[in-house]
């Protein structure tokens, strides 16, 4: 069983769950398939899981490391964004979504989408390597945010909650408080929500 999957506070683990989105991060495997390093690259993205006929072999030597999520809105959480080469209309309108929802940083449309990853990246992880989250009032959240509970992870969708597992979500439950919550979704990532952008989410909830 290899260690691909990310949860939605970024954790890199075993499962023998499937994912429905791929993601990148750099090569973080060496030639046993062993995660040695949580990231290479500031340009954490999400992909297709196929794109023109290309196959790979999963953790091949020298090659960047096929991670996997169970949806968007989980990629979301853990740092990522929609990969410009395979997904370019939902990059485009990602990053349209973010410049609208973060204009104190006063980038525009000719702004390389590093600098958003810069952004993101100190938004996603520490210095010393632990996952950044803030706290928030949970009825002013939007759709695809996660948040933590009792050390557990919850997806907002829909005026309900729902428990986040590795083979996918436990039967939600409504919200009836509007108490602060610790979210882990970036900050910068929520306002491009907020602005139009709709992540991926089971279509049941």
């Amino acid at each position: 069983m290899l260690q691909n999957r990310v949860d939605p506070r970024g954790n890199i683990i075993a499962t023998s769950a499937r994912g429905t989105w791929m993601g990148n991060r750099g090569q973080l495997h060496d030639h046993g398939k062993t995660i040695l390093r949580p990231f290479k690259l500031k340009a954490w993205i999400t992909c297709v899981l196929q794109y023109k006929n290309r196959h790979r072999q999963v953790m091949a030597p020298g090659l960047y490391t096929e991670l996997f999520f169970v949806d968007e809105a989980t990629a979301f959480a853990a740092g990522h964004r929609p990969c410009f080469e395979c997904r370019r209309e939902d990059a485009k309108k990602f990053k349209a979504a973010w410049l609208k929802g973060n204009p104190e940083y006063e980038f525009n449309d000719k702004t390389g989408i590093g600098k958003i990853d810069d952004i993101i990246h100190t938004e996603r992880i520490d210095k010393n390597g632990h996952k950044v989250t803030f706290e928030a009032d949970l009825k002013d959240l939007p759709d695809g945010t996660f948040i933590e509970l009792n050390g557990e992870p919850y997806l907002l969708a829909h005026k309900h909650i729902y428990q986040w597992t590795a083979f996918g979500y436990k039967e939600g439950n409504l919200l009836t408080v509007n108490d602060k919550v610790t979210v882990l979704t970036p900050k910068s990532i929520i306002n491009a929500f907020y602005a139009g952008y709709q992540p991926q989410m089971p279509i049941n909830y």
